[in-house]
């Protein structure tokens, strides 16, 4: 829901014409339902243990953890390290930095035990 009204808010702003707003939302809508009856679907033939789905479970989840990367790392974090008070300080800077690092490592050791 709280995505949902994130994304309303940042197509209103947009100012997108109709018709790209109602394909926005009509994809919207349709994603999670989709998602359920293809899981459904192939959940008779689904083998936990195969070579292939173990592949691919992997990739998706290399890719899913990159965009997470992605996002915390440039869309988040830039305007904070760009920001006149940490650039105008180059201990903050240092501090920053190692603070970054050490949460990236805290959810890496996390994600052995999940």
């Amino acid at each position: 829901m709280f995505e949902g009204m994130g994304l309303g808010g940042c197509i209103l702003r947009a100012e997108y014409k109709f018709f790209k707003k109602a394909v926005m939302v009509f994809f919207f809508s349709v994603t999670t339902p989709f998602g359920i009856a293809l899981g459904i679907a192939l959940s008779s033939v689904y083998k936990d243990n195969s070579p292939s789905s173990l592949i691919t479970v992997g990739l998706l989840n290399a890719s899913s953890a990159g965009l997470l990367i992605y996002m915390a790392l440039v869309d988040l974090l830039s305007a904070d390290f760009m920001g006149p008070k940490l650039q105008g300080s180059i201990k903050l800077q240092i501090k920053a930095y190692i603070d970054v690092l050490l949460g990236a490592g805290g959810m890496s050791l996390m994600e052995k035990w999940a």
